[in-house]
């Protein structure tokens, strides 16, 4: 779980350029699953088993992201962002600009504090007056270099170990569902099949969920993800009780209640399987961000739709902190779950 999880944290895949990812996760699921194809859209799709019944696993492979959107007369990059960010976590990273002739490092800066009024060193500073320096001399030479406008930036971090089981990296969100996922479909057998989708495009409207849970048609679902962890400061317990180590988390609702709200049958399930199966959990209502499961559970006529999290640190930031334990329990709940027959209870 550790090695998978690296390959798939160091590769570079923000919305609409998925192809590092979905090639990682299309070797593995090859080695475990009867089908793996691409759709028109990018999402990958794998099958297992030939049952009567269908149900959908979904991970989404891309991460937040950059986008050239300017290049000034001396070489300099102005850029918009793919997917939400706060603007403190951009300052000052070094990023990995993917153009057609290759990928350049470059730096995110901004006018500096030495020059700044003392009313100015007060506020955060905006994306939008940052700029990324990738050390040429003008814009003829950026262009002569490769830099377009639209090429992808990512950030250049790679994967560490904290202590024991805590590990840290960028794009946990979501490769730890990805891992999770391929994890799942290494373990499952089933009598029904089972399909396990790397989405396209999460992080800008759930767009590869819509279309790929349209195709599929599932009796019923679950997405993999991660969500808040509260317990590092600064987070209070009522605004998030989840604790790393604590167990994967059955979502119950997420953003207020205009994203999900699980099925009750589809929550009764997986606690009744956590439980029976001494796997630890927790439950989360939350009221920020949403999951795959928001566009999967309204498709067609409805499906019944579950989430189930692993409990993340500094999400949506290039240093994301993350328990292996709570990776590995993720994946027995929800292979213990599928295989002693949710779908028949359903």
């Amino acid at each position: 779980m550790r090695e998978l999880l690296k390959r798939l944290s160091e590769a570079h895949s923000i919305p609409g350029s998925e192809n590092e990812v979905r090639t990682i996760m299309t070797e593995e699921l090859w080695k475990y699953c009867d089908t793996a194809e691409t759709d028109k859209l990018g999402n990958l799709i794998a099958k297992k088993g030939d049952g009567r019944k269908k149900v959908m696993l979904a991970a989404h492979m891309d991460e937040i992201g950059l986008m050239v959107k300017h290049i000034d007369k001396n070489g300099f990059i102005k850029f918009t962002t793919l997917g939400g960010f706060s603007n403190q976590t951009l300052l000052n990273q070094r990023v990995m600009i993917h153009t057609k002739k290759g990928v350049f490092t470059g730096v995110i800066g901004s006018r500096p504090t030495h020059l700044m009024k003392p009313d100015e060193r007060k506020k955060v500073v905006e994306y939008r007056d940052m700029f990324i320096d990738a050390g040429v001399k003008d814009k003829k030479a950026a262009e002569k270099a490769g830099i377009s406008i639209g090429d992808f930036i990512t950030f250049d971090r790679s994967f560490r170990e904290l202590n024991r089981d805590i590990v840290t990296g960028k794009a946990f969100d979501n490769r730890i569902g990805c891992a999770a996922l391929i994890e799942i479909m290494k373990r499952v057998e089933t009598d029904y099949t089972v399909f396990a989708v790397g989405t396209v495009q999460e992080e800008v409207g759930l767009k590869g969920a819509k279309t790929s849970a349209f195709r599929i048609n599932p009796d019923y679902a679950i997405a993999v993800d991660v969500t808040v962890a509260g317990d590092y400061p600064g987070i209070k317990e009522d605004e998030s009780s989840l604790k790393l180590g604590g167990g994967p988390t059955i979502d119950i609702a997420d953003a207020s209640g205009r994203g999900i709200i699980t099925h009750p049958r589809v929550k009764e399930l997986l606690i009744k399987t956590a439980v029976e199966n001494k796997i630890p959990y927790q439950l989360s209502v939350g009221e920020g961000g949403t999951t795959d499961a928001t566009a999967i559970h309204l498709t067609r006529e409805g499906v019944p739709t579950g989430a189930v999290s692993v409990p993340t640190r500094n999400i949506h930031t290039p240093v994301e902190v993350a328990s292996l334990k709570d990776i590995k329990n993720t994946v027995k709940l929800i292979v213990k779950s599928l295989e002693e027959g949710i779908c028949r209870d359903m």
